[in-house]
């Protein structure tokens, strides 16, 4: 009887102890926001909450559950009956689309940790509008200043643009100056005479079986306004592509009977002195059929120009002649790429590494 007694009694101090504590009571512990744009910023919601306890409660620290929601609460105890409460702020800023996040209050109620929920939708900030004429060319404003054409098969004709536009108040006459040579690229412009925020075009054709040119190409046209022709880079265009040799339409025959370049696939030229110009052969064999028509042998060093022969007969060894003109170059150790191109079909570029060393 004493036993059941004793037990009794300690579990009714037990009851006292805890009526004795605060408890945490809140008016909600989940709020929605719903959709919110991100241009507008942060957005704070506030949790009310009553200490219900017998003893005044202490909250020891909130917490979220990350950096973009920041919470500020009442730090001072509150008394029985009385009332605090914890600020939610959320930064929506780089954060579009849906959130949930979770607030952790630690405290000395009966519950030592009780949570607090937001969530709700960020709708992303509409993209300021850009301007795509931002390159002056004078008194026009241009989306840029290079075309490429990419690869253009021989005999193929191809086709680009660049735009142009007027930004200034007045009307300007517009017209491109190009260099004779470069015949092979027909240029056109849409708006000879453009006026305030008209958008023209530069269209630029290259006709590949005007040229007896293979690999890289680059011409040069000029805008030319109101009649003044100025030749400098602020009114230069620049059109590149890349010319190509179509084998597709042929027979096995012509396989049969085509020419095959044999060559070393990497040549030591040894040494040259500073300021001298060293002149290196690099043997070429064509082992094929038919003639090895050499379209062009180039390296994209300009301190490297190539010379080769136009054929080679079936059998014959001929050679690509480098000159090395050390002039512009300091003293050391050179690897540069020399590349020829032929009608061989099946290794039409041939790319040749060229070591020398400056002395």
């Amino acid at each position: 009887m004493k036993k059941i007694l004793s037990t009794l009694c300690v579990a009714l101090m037990a009851v006292a102890a805890i009526a004795q504590q605060p408890v945490i009571t809140f008016e909600k512990t989940e709020h929605d926001f719903g959709k919110i744009n991100e241009s507008d910023g942060r957005v704070s919601t506030v949790f009310s909450f009553k200490n219900e306890g017998m003893a005044p409660l202490v909250l020891s620290n909130v917490r979220a559950s990350c950096g973009c929601t920041t919470p500020t609460w009442t730090k001072e105890p509150i008394e029985p009956g009385q009332t605090g409460s914890i600020t939610v702020t959320y930064n929506p800023n780089g954060r579009p689309g849906r959130f949930q996040k979770t607030v952790t209050i630690t405290s000395n109620a009966t519950e030592a940790t009780t949570r607090v929920y937001i969530k709700g939708e960020v709708i992303p900030k509409q993209a300021k509008p850009v301007n795509k004429y931002n390159v002056a060319v004078g008194d026009l404003s241009m989306k840029g200043l290079v075309l490429d054409l990419g690869t253009v098969k021989k005999g193929e004709n191809k086709s680009g643009d660049l735009e142009y536009t007027n930004l200034t108040k007045e009307d300007h006459n517009v017209e491109l100056a190009t260099n004779a040579a470069d015949n092979y690229v027909i240029n056109q412009v849409t708006l000879p005479a453009v006026k305030p925020n008209e958008v023209g075009k530069f269209i630029f054709a290259l006709d590949s079986k005007a040229t007896k040119l293979y690999g890289p190409v680059e011409v040069n046209a000029y805008v030319v306004i109101d009649g003044k022709k100025v030749i400098d880079d602020a009114h230069k265009l620049t059109i590149k592509a890349n010319i190509v040799e179509d084998f597709s339409a042929m027979t096995p025959e012509q396989k049969q009977q085509a020419p095959i370049i044999e060559t070393q696939n990497e040549f030591n030229a040894g040494k040259v002195a500073a300021g001298k110009v060293l002149k290196f052969k690099m043997p070429i064999k064509n082992i094929g059929v038919n003639p090895l028509e050499i379209r062009r042998a180039y390296c994209m060093d300009k301190t490297l120009v190539c010379k080769a022969p136009k054929a080679i007969k079936s059998g014959k060894k001929e050679a690509v002649t480098v000159e090395i003109n050390a002039k512009a170059l300091n003293p050391g150790n050179y690897s540069r790429e020399i590349i020829v191109i032929t009608n061989d079909y099946q290794n039409a570029i041939k790319k040749i590494k060229l070591n020398f060393t400056v002395e």
